[in-house]
């Protein structure tokens, strides 16, 4: 339930050079909840290692999070493994960048 609230946040969170949410453009590999009201752990990565809107995606995730659940840490780690793909794209995304 506390990962579906969360996803939910993270889909107002876009990509700039996309258009495309974080969700949907596969860049959410984990959330986890620490016991709630204490630290929410995510896991992500970015299209590229050398993205450059890479700090500014993992500070809005921040931001989405703490908005969402106000009581609790946001620890955000960002991961290049698995790298990303587009195959991560949800059926979604898919739809809304024609492919």
């Amino acid at each position: 339930m506390l990962c579906t609230v969360a996803l939910a946040a993270l889909q107002n969170v876009v990509d700039p050079e996309l258009g495309l949410n974080v969700v949907d453009l596969g860049l959410i590999y984990q959330v986890d909840f620490d016991d709630p009201g204490k630290t929410i752990y995510l896991t992500m990565t970015l299209t590229t290692r050398f993205c450059p809107m890479g700090e500014s995606l993992a500070a809005a995730v921040t931001r989405a999070l703490q908005s969402t659940f106000p009581h609790d840490d946001v620890s955000v780690l960002l991961t290049f493994d698995p790298p990303w793909d587009h195959t991560r794209i949800s059926a979604e995304g898919k739809m809304f960048l024609n492919k």
